[in-house]
């Protein structure tokens, strides 16, 4: 009897959770993505699960450089990446973090697109001024992260159905690149940096085309894949974490309203490995 994949931790015919690095994985093949939106680890010192957010600063830029490479291998000629990253960061010195890794996406291949800032307003309430109404040393910080649009080798975008679902309003609103709409609840969702729906749902209508195939490498807890199902996208998620995958795969039958009996019954499918590999 065939073995059955341990890094798959859930697929149909529409959407996949994979449950590997990506740095390592072997699941995706080249020149096979349309459109990835994403948003790493900001290397901040957030206490995830199975990854270390608190490297050297040099040594982030290194981890950024070799997965962004890796999603260049995967994406089509015509194919586009949504990068959700900060402006800038403080925590451990001041470190210009979207310039830094713009200048990496060059250097790999991928050519400049634009960026949409994100007025992300429930971050705007800080508390690090620096030195406290005096000019010895203050702080400046703004409270809106960034998402870098690059492309592969050709912007305009001919493979796929060329079907469009954005309607004229959200066309209008999307394409102007200040973005206003709130975060997602760390509380809520039960991981440590979720982003809303609203943000891969937008660069999904907005850069895709229906049908097409959406990949997000650092899944979390499954926002990119809830919004690609839901956009009638086929979704890929690669996340190192189980309990995360677990965390995708739960909100994929609570908010994308996936029928349960249509995925793979998880328990089931543990107990059949367990099976086939003894």
């Amino acid at each position: 009897m065939e073995k059955i994949n341990q890094n798959i931790f859930f697929e149909n015919e529409n959407l996949k959770i994979i449950n590997d690095d990506v740095l390592i994985t072997n699941e995706i093949s080249e020149n096979d993505i349309d459109l990835i939106v994403t948003s790493p680890p900001y290397n901040v010192d957030i206490k995830y699960n199975s990854h270390n957010d608190q490297l050297t600063y040099s040594d982030y830029l290194v981890f950024c450089e070799k997965w962004l490479t890796r999603c260049y291998h995967w994406l089509k000629e015509d194919g586009r990446l949504c990068l959700n990253i900060p402006l800038d960061k403080n925590k451990g010195g001041h470190q210009s973090v979207g310039a830094d890794i713009t200048t990496i996406l060059k250097k790999i291949g991928y050519k400049y697109h634009s960026t949409i800032v994100w007025n992300e307003g429930n971050i705007s309430r800080r508390t690090a001024w620096g030195s406290w109404m005096s000019a010895s040393a203050p702080y400046v910080i703004a409270p809106v992260e960034l998402i870098v649009v690059v492309y592969k080798k050709k912007w305009k975008k001919v493979s796929g159905s060329r079907k469009s679902d954005i309607t004229k309003k959200e066309f209008m609103d999307w394409t102007n690149g200040l973005w206003t709409f709130s975060g997602e609840s760390k509380k809520k969702i039960g991981h440590p940096a979720p982003f809303p729906l609203e943000l891969p749902r937008r660069c999904i209508k907005l850069f895709s085309f229906v049908n097409d195939v959406i990949l997000d490498p650092f899944l979390g807890s499954g926002s990119t894949l809830i919004t690609a199902y839901q956009n009638n996208r086929k979704g890929i998620g690669i996340e190192i974490d189980k309990g995360y995958c677990k965390i995708a795969y739960n909100r994929l039958i609570k908010e994308a309203k996936i029928n349960e009996g249509n995925l793979l019954n998880l328990e089931e499918d543990i107990r059949c490995q367990k099976v086939l590999v003894n």
